[in-house]
């Protein structure tokens, strides 16, 4: 029986929208904005210090930088805390409140490695959702961003997510072996929610068949 869903996604294909529906229609927590919010409690920082660092790296200098600093005198200084918080607290973080999530069920999980933190529990069910570049840009202007920023966004957050999952888990994005399903969203929205509760159900039916990679809808 799975206890939680983790979606990882392409930028702009109508994950968030989609995670929602489903975590109510389970009637399940959902842990996306949460997440951020989780996170920024443990670390004591603000909400937008965490976003910064959401699903990306530090820069190339900041990490010179932070070894530096490490083997320097100045190590005993306290840091304050919006400096101190950077990709590395957020990954540690997020792994924490992950064996959280993972005790309570009941959950709707979007990005933030959840899959990679989860990938080894029985009871998780992992969805990759991707569209068109087309289709990603025609949600974004339906949400009221630009149509420059749209493509913009389209082109250069995946870059960043790619990065970001092979510097912390050593792994190519998306890793597809890792998903019980791929699904292209320019289905719609209730095709894609259809898909993933009838996939679910039938792996929960055939435990023997419930590993990520067995069944992937295109």
């Amino acid at each position: 029986m799975f206890r939680i869903i983790t979606f990882e996604r392409e930028y702009g294909c109508g994950c968030a929208g989609i995670a929602a529906e489903l975590a109510g229609r389970l009637n399940w927590k959902l842990w996306d904005h949460l997440l951020t919010e989780e996170i920024a409690k443990l670390a004591h920082v603000d909400c937008r210090a965490v976003e910064e660092h959401d699903e990306k790296i530090d820069s190339a200098f900041y990490r010179l930088a932070k070894v530096f600093w490490r083997g320097s005198y100045e190590r005993s200084m306290p840091m304050l805390e919006a400096q101190a918080f950077d990709a590395d607290c957020m990954v540690s973080m997020m792994e924490r409140i992950a064996g959280k999530i993972a005790e309570e069920g009941n959950a709707v999980v979007v990005g933030r490695g959840a899959p990679y933190f989860l990938r080894d529990r029985p009871d998780t069910f992992h969805v990759f959702l991707y569209a068109p570049r087309s289709e990603k840009v025609r949600r974004l202007l339906a949400s009221g961003t630009s149509q420059s920023e749209a493509e913009e966004l389209v082109d250069t957050v995946d870059r960043e997510r790619m990065t970001f999952i092979k510097h912390y888990f050593n792994a190519d994005w998306p890793t597809r072996s890792l998903y019980h399903l791929m699904i292209n969203t320019e289905m719609g929205d209730e095709g894609v929610l259809a898909t993933i509760l009838n996939t679910k159900r039938r792996l929960e039916e055939k435990p023997a068949l419930a590993g990520p990679g067995l069944r992937r809808v295109r």
